[in-house]
């Protein structure tokens, strides 16, 4: 199947380095892609020149085949884009009831009780983001990400710093969002849990990346495997 969305051959860099030299991001309909790197290699810099929170210095982004040389997080999640970035979704302001409702207007979003049932945290409708734990603030976002029922999602390491059980009901909603067809691409350490969830395994190394085919296929890529898995 064709990608939904490819930031093809991108460039980057900041303050005289050079972050990114030749990168490419796929997100294709119905498989969870996993997006490997070390820190400072790069990936979440990727992620967010495909999601247009960052402009590349060169190479574009391209939805649904057609390339944009300039594109943003905005015009995106018109288009059916959610981004779930490596930093706080929701805001403290207001309830969890009332930022899923916003969700849901913007996005003619799905059933909120019932998104929020499938995550565990209709208890906590009526409270605040800061009022939850950490594993309860990531279940709320994946609340967020349900009721939006996006075409296409990014997620930068929504694994850190949470629970097993946490962990768990964020591989289930992504293998069941994938199963409904949504693209899905996936960044984080967690390196058991992300090949476990993944379809596809994209390495990103030295400013560039590398395809390497099913989880099962980059156990077995000798220079992925030394990395991440040792000999």
């Amino acid at each position: 199947m064709m990608p939904i969305l490819v930031a093809d051959c991108v460039t980057k860099r900041y303050a005289g380095r050079t972050v990114l030299s030749s990168a490419t991001l796929r997100a294709v309909p119905g498989l969870v892609r996993a997006l490997f790197g070390r820190n400072g290699a790069g990936k979440s810099t990727l992620m967010k020149i495909a999601a247009g929170w960052h402009q590349p210095d060169s190479g574009c982004v391209r939805w649904e085949g057609s390339a944009r040389l300039r594109v943003t997080l905005a015009g995106l999640a018109g288009r059916g884009l959610f981004y779930l970035p490596d930093q706080d979704l929701l805001s403290d302001a207001f309830t969890l009831r009332s930022q899923l409702e916003m969700i849901r207007q913007r996005r003619d979003g799905g059933d909120l009780a019932l998104a929020a049932t499938v995550v565990g945290v209709e208890r906590y409708l009526d409270r605040r983001p800061n009022e939850l734990s950490g594993g309860e603030r990531r279940r709320a976002e994946l609340a967020a990400i349900l009721v939006a029922r996006p075409r296409c999602l990014l997620a930068d390491e929504p694994y850190r710093g949470i629970a097993p059980v946490d962990a768990e009901v964020i591989s289930v909603v992504l293998r069941g969002l994938a199963a409904g067809g949504t693209a899905i691409v996936v960044t984080g350490h967690e390196t058991g849990t992300l090949l476990d969830a993944a379809d596809h395994v994209t390495w990103c190394t030295s400013g560039t990346t590398y395809e390497l085919g099913s989880s099962a296929e980059a156990r077995m890529h000798d220079g992925f495997r030394t990395e991440y898995l040792g000999r």
